[in-house]
């Protein structure tokens, strides 16, 4: 019906976005060198550069409304390209408006007034027929929008039965065969339309509903059409864009920056706190003067690049945004610290109970996996900011004790004691502070994992080497590396251009640093990584 503007909303499977990203940046999962010195100061400050390959800025200088809102679409351009590439699942759906929403509201009264005025003007005597003439009109046009280009003869039978002036010729003598005219329209979306809306269709012709019924029903199956429309036209779009991905997005990202020059800011930041990490770590303070020793010299690029994606596994969204070349990853981003935190629990709990326990409960897989999905489902959502940890972690226990209660006397084996049960629950749930040591050893053994894989140059090799300790969410650790992965090394591929730049400013130059053209030695090494 008229008033068909909705916007969409976008869908995809989060099993598989690890695999499409992976597929998506295959040309450049090469992505570390084999040592951190191989770039060294010369290679930062050379002269030459790819004016193709590199980024560039504009000074700085005030924007206006048009270019402010020219970078909108742009970036939103970028977001959706990167969905389409990176997920082979993503498409589009109508949007569900919340019951209780405004525009939900205003958007079924309208639509409701335009129903009634059809429906009024149809049972006049005469008929009127105007607002049958615009829904027609609205009709040919969708239909028309459907077909491809050598569609010729069809379009012509459209444009011949739809005819806009013999049918106001029509209403003027009251001859408009509306009924006839709902048919040929049926009959024509049931040529059009994919497999799946066959069953639509076919409602539709054998619908006995008046006619401004049929209409209204006619408009709801022309609109999943139109999205279907969509959904075919991204399946079509995404092999173009696979093959000429890292080109399009930093051409993309780089048409925000020439009209945004501070869009690099968070990234700047982010990568100098990794750099300055660095520094502090490998030029400590002189215990008895207080002074740094003497700086010997400066991390490499990648080394710098790897650890700032390290700290993104912890990323505190609530304190910092994220970098600007993250950002359209950041609800995989988040998903996957999400994932990681209730493995990471899940993993302190079975420590907990095995080291607790011991002899009595070792070597039974199906009890280790019972106790694994029972701890699994009551962690559900701790990542929620209304979600009580310490209550769950309580849950949890007692539900463990009773199920270990029962293993063990199955097994004629004596049952928990109650001073044994308290002391299990009491080291369960201290594991909410984030001091507790069973949680540190965990956290600092997934950082260890996630470390090896990122500076790894072939990473795919060691998804199943897990430190010791974290045997139990081997599988998550695996499936949750590989996706985290695959995003780290096709960003890099996007963005090493800018990265390179910032990380030749922030090294060897007093300045600070502003998105500029980057050298290529400086790039490579960071692209390469």
């Amino acid at each position: 019906m008229p008033l068909n503007d909705e916007r969409p909303a976008s869908t995809s499977s989060g099993e598989d976005q690890g695999s499409d990203v992976e597929s998506s940046s295959e040309r450049c999962d090469s992505m570390t060198s084999s040592s951190d010195l191989d770039c060294s100061r010369e290679s930062f400050t050379s002269d030459c550069s790819s004016k193709h390959s590199t980024p560039s800025s504009s000074p700085p200088k005030t924007l206006t409304l048009d270019e402010v809102m020219h970078s909108a679409r742009d970036l939103s351009n970028l977001s959706l390209a990167h969905e389409i590439i990176v997920d082979r699942n993503f498409h589009l759906e109508p949007v569900n408006l919340p019951q209780d929403s405004l525009w939900k509201a205003v958007r079924e009264n309208v639509h409701k007034a335009f129903w009634d005025i059809l429906e009024s003007e149809l049972n006049d005597d005469p008929p009127e027929y105007q607002q049958a003439i615009r829904l027609l009109q609205e009709i040919r046009e969708i239909l028309l929008s459907f077909l491809n280009p050598g569609a010729n003869r069809m379009r012509t039978q459209i444009m011949e039965v739809l005819d806009m002036d013999l049918i106001r010729q029509q209403a003027d003598n009251d001859a408009v065969d509306i009924q006839g005219l709902a048919i040929y329209i049926i009959n024509t979306m049931g040529k059009m339309c994919a497999p799946t809306r066959d069953e639509e269709v076919k409602k539709l012709r054998e619908s006995t509903d008046n006619i401004v019924a049929l209409f209204k029903e006619i408009f709801r199956v022309l609109d999943l059409m139109k999205m279907d429309m969509v959904n075919l036209t991204i399946d079509n779009l995404r092999p173009a864009l696979q093959k000429q991905c890292v080109e399009y997005e930093r051409a993309k990202f780089q048409s925000i920056l020439d009209k945004t020059p501070r869009a690099l800011d968070h990234t700047t930041s982010w990568i100098k706190a990794s750099l300055e990490e660095l520094l502090s770590a490998s030029n400590p303070t002189d215990q008895t003067t207080g002074q740094r020793k003497e700086q010997r010299a400066l991390p490499g690029p990648f080394l710098v690049i790897n650890t700032a994606f390290l700290h993104i596994l912890t990323w505190d969204y609530n304190k910092s945004p994220l970098p600007e070349t993250l950002m359209t990853d950041e609800q995989r981003l988040r998903e996957i610290q999400w994932q990681l935190q209730q493995c990471q629990a899940v993993n302190e709990v079975l420590l907990i109970v095995y080291s607790a326990i011991g002899g009595p409960i070792q070597g039974l897989p199906s009890l280790s996996d019972r106790l694994k999905r029972m701890t699994s489902v009551l962690l559900e959502g701790m990542h929620s900011q209304d979600f009580n940890l310490e209550e769950a972690l309580e849950d949890a226990s007692a539900q463990i004790c009773c199920e270990l209660n029962k293993s063990l006397t199955e097994r004629n084996y004596p049952a928990l004691t109650p001073a044994l049960q308290a002391t299990l629950t009491g080291q369960i749930c201290s594991i909410a502070q984030r001091d507790d040591p069973i949680r540190t050893l965990v956290e600092e053994r997934v950082q260890q994992y996630f470390m090896a894989l990122i500076f790894d140059p072939k990473p795919q090799a060691k998804l199943e080497q897990v430190p010791a300790g974290l045997t139990a969410i081997k599988p998550e650790l695996a499936s949750l590396g590989a996706k985290y992965i695959s995003l780290v090394n096709y960003n890099k591929s996007v963005y090493g251009p800018f990265y390179a730049d910032i990380l030749r400013k922030l090294m060897f130059s007093s300045a600070p640093p502003a998105p500029s053209p980057p050298q290529d030695s400086a790039q490579d090494s960071v692209t390469s990584q």
